[in-house]
């Protein structure tokens, strides 16, 4: 528990402390969000190296993605996706109806505007973890009502 508090903090500070730099001109907001998602996908390479190294391989597309949400997403938030939805042509979406990082300013609805910063890294966690899988994508994330949130990740034909 003391571990998942730990990353809350961690994020939060991240966010804050690169929008807190682009407001005193150290940067651009549209850069942070990049800055975000590359640390992000970073930590997703690594992540997915670690957990995948006594693991079968996967048979398909499909199977990558159950494992994204059940196994890396139990692993790093604490519980699965809620529902995974797919057209079978490269698109999944990703719906977690309580996302960690969104439930301590889910308050009102006044810090929906901000939501989108804080789910940069966690795009770029997806985003990383499937590239170290041999899947290259497009993470974007949507909210419609805090704290759920949708991710959406368009796989890319090499």
């Amino acid at each position: 528990m003391a571990d998942e508090a730990l990353f809350l903090l961690l994020h939060n500070e991240m966010v804050a402390g690169l929008y807190r730099a682009a407001e005193h001109g150290e940067g651009e907001n549209g850069r942070c969000t990049t800055k975000l998602e590359s640390m992000g996908f970073r930590v997703g390479q690594g992540l997915i190296e670690r957990f995948t190294k006594d693991t079968a391989r996967f048979k398909d597309e499909l199977d990558i993605m159950k494992f994204i949400c059940k196994d890396f997403w139990t692993t790093v938030f604490r519980k699965q996706i809620d529902n995974l939805r797919t057209n079978h042509q490269g698109i999944y979406v990703l719906q977690d109806n309580k996302f960690r990082l969104l439930t301590q300013m889910s308050a009102g609805k006044q810090y929906l505007e901000h939501a989108p910063k804080y789910l940069a890294f966690t795009c770029g966690l997806i985003r990383g973890g499937l590239s170290n899988l041999g899947i290259k994508s497009i993470v974007t994330a949507e909210v419609s009502s805090m704290p759920a949130c949708k991710f959406q990740v368009m796989i890319q034909k090499i």
